[in-house]
């Protein structure tokens, strides 16, 4: 499906890298109202000692404030399995809104039994704006419009905005190739064809990636690439390459993947909108860690 162009304007881009999860979050902003948006905000968690931390958050924020950028808008492109979300500190610190995709209710569907989260819990209602395919909104005089590029998951979405696409965990830099689609909800064959909606959009367009674990041979990080770039050379997707050998390659390297670190933690606060479990009598936020026996092993249980 192609997209036709958008507007012109060219927004304003600041990217912080957290390297202990090598995802990429962005300050976006309007140079002529100054209103921004913070794209995939990440929240400092220690796996190991079970804390958190906002040095990641309050460094954006930090630098919204020295630009003088009023932040109104927390996005996300999906619910991230690799690293929890910072939005509601966001949110509770400037008043912007938290969005997603609409689609973000498959996921919650998902995983809510999964957790064996009570009635109520995980709720679309979490969010304060649930996106459409096409549908636009705006970061001051900037239009976005919202790309629904599932695969990855099924509420994965990119957000255009002026030359520039964020594209999430949809693709990769060009050396490095393409999401898994292998969790629950994914679809190698939707993510082919959401990769080729992004490709459809005129070459000299810039996409910003979610994440990077530097391709072998490349000394540094990098996530900002073009249309022409990832059809010329993407190892997994570059012009040429079918739907089939795609499906085929990605099914075989997913088979080889293990889960995130951060994955069952991730995802039962990312699906609440970045929000933890209500604290217990004693004032401590539980998280769940599901626990089942290998063939086998179920005595271990027992």
């Amino acid at each position: 499906m192609s997209v036709q162009s958008g507007p012109a304007s060219r927004p304003e881009i600041r990217a912080f890298f957290d390297e202990p999860t090598n995802t990429v979050s962005y300050l976006v902003a309007d140079p002529e109202t100054r209103e921004a948006a913070v794209i995939d905000p990440v929240l400092d968690y220690d796996h190991k000692a079970g804390e958190v931390d906002t040095r990641s958050v309050e460094a954006i924020l930090r630098a919204a404030a020295a630009e003088g950028w009023r932040i109104v808008w927390a996005l996300e492109t999906h619910a991230h399995a690799d690293h929890l979300s910072g939005a509601p500190y966001i949110k509770g610190r400037t008043g912007a809104r938290v969005g997603i995709g609409a689609h973000i209710r498959d996921v919650q569907r998902i995983f809510r039994p999964i957790f064996n989260m009570p009635e109520g819990e995980a709720e679309a209602s979490d969010f304060d704006a649930l996106f459409d395919d096409c549908q636009r909104f705006h970061i001051g005089a900037l239009e976005v419009e919202v790309l629904h590029t599932p695969g990855h998951t099924p509420a994965d979405i990119s957000y255009r905005i002026g030359d520039a696409v964020f594209v999430g965990d949809t693709l990769f830099m060009p050396d490095y190739g393409t999401a898994r689609a292998d969790f629950p909800g994914g679809d190698a064959h939707q993510l082919f064809r959401s990769i080729r909606r992004l490709l459809s959009l005129p070459p000299e367009t810039r996409l910003f990636m979610c994440h990077d674990y530097k391709a072998p041979g490349r000394d540094a990080y990098a996530w900002e690439t073009t249309v022409a770039a990832q059809r010329a050379g993407n190892v997994h997707v570059r012009d040429g390459v079918d739907e089939d050998a795609f499906v085929a390659m990605r099914t075989k390297r997913d088979a080889t993947l293990s889960a995130p670190t951060l994955l069952l933690p991730s995802i039962q606060v990312n699906i609440r909108a970045g929000h933890f479990p209500k604290a217990e009598a004693n004032g401590v936020h539980y998280l769940k860690i599901p626990v089942r026996a290998k063939a086998g092993a179920e005595a271990a249980l027992a």
